[in-house]
């Protein structure tokens, strides 16, 4: 079964401020703002949501596709890709641009300024899709490039390819009619719980409705677990016990991992999702989105436990 991920490849630039950001800005000068922070050195991390799938995905043993872009600095993501067992055959190299970037700066009371330069996330990945085998093929289509966000589920459903759609940080800017067409007609729709309530604002439509075009609607709850719900049914997935919570960013992309691993194994809905709590648990215990990693016996471990 050929697993298509769409989305992001990005670097992850992480540093520390020792100090505190209120200390060094002047509310009466917010409007000539001139500051400078000095960190405590940085941190490169890989990330983007089509690499932090992918990586989950081939933990469960899996062998996706990654289409995505990427900027002239490939070189230590794909060496990290090889080393991991991920083809890059069909990341696309910007010449031009970076690579898509996130330079995140965390002062001790865990506020945080966020710089991001898309760079080569503003080129399309350019999947054929004529390459691709309707029966045997499911796509993920999750944030990146916002044209092959839009493009690609019409692309899918013209040739019958199944897919996940999961909109994540991009739906701010979808307007509500090309949101409901790329809805219509997915398998899984896939948000968490503040999206799912900014969908229903943006559209207007209930959840029912929703659920009336996309196949599934599944419904992250951090904590909480998550939450499948059908027209028939709704169905409350508990969270797995993490050892402990060193990281949760990127756990919603290795819960999607665990999912379709599930789908690609013929599991019923609740099972796949259970897979994809038990994936999470695992990504929460490290810091960084592509950092953790799990035996065969130590999933099951979780997953049976």
């Amino acid at each position: 079964m050929n697993i298509i991920v769409t989305g992001a490849l990005a670097y992850d630039r992480i540093m520390d401020f020792p100090g505190y950001f209120s200390d060094h800005i002047l509310p009466d000068k917010i409007h000539a703002l001139n500051v400078c922070f000095q960190v405590n050195g940085m941190k490169e991390k890989f990330g983007g949501t089509a690499g932090n799938i992918a990586y989950a995905l081939t933990l469960m043993g899996e062998k996706p596709i990654i289409s995505a872009t990427i900027g002239c600095d490939y070189q230590r993501y794909f060496v990290w890709l090889a080393q991991n067992g991920i083809s890059s055959e069909s990341i696309k190299i910007i010449d031009d641009e970076f690579t898509a970037g996130a330079y995140i700066t965390t002062d001790r009371a865990n506020n945080q300024i966020t710089g991001f330069n898309p760079g080569a996330m503003k080129y399309s990945s350019a999947l054929d899709f004529d390459k691709l085998n309707p029966v045997e093929t499911i796509v993920i289509i999750a944030p990146g490039n916002f044209e092959d966000m839009a493009n690609y589920p019409r692309a899918c459903k013209a040739r019958g390819i199944d897919y996940i759609f999961d909109p994540g940080q991009s739906l701010p800017m979808w307007d509500a009619e090309e949101l409901v067409r790329v809805i219509d007609g997915c398998r899984i729709l896939i948000v968490n719980d503040y999206e799912l309530n900014l969908i229903i604002s943006k559209t207007g439509l209930k959840k029912e409705d929703l659920l009336g075009l996309a196949g599934t609607v599944i419904t992250t709850l951090g904590a909480l677990g998550s939450q499948v719900s059908t027209l028939d049914s709704a169905i409350g997935i508990a969270p797995i016990r993490a050892r402990k919570v060193e990281d949760p960013t990127g756990a919603g992309d290795s819960y999607r991992g665990g999912l379709i691993s599930g789908l690609i194994r013929g599991l019923d809905i609740e099972q796949c999702a259970r897979m994809g709590s038990v994936c999470a648990s695992f990504a929460v215990e490290c810091y960084g989105t592509q950092e953790y990693r799990f035996t065969s016996e130590e999933f099951n471990e979780r997953l049976n436990g």
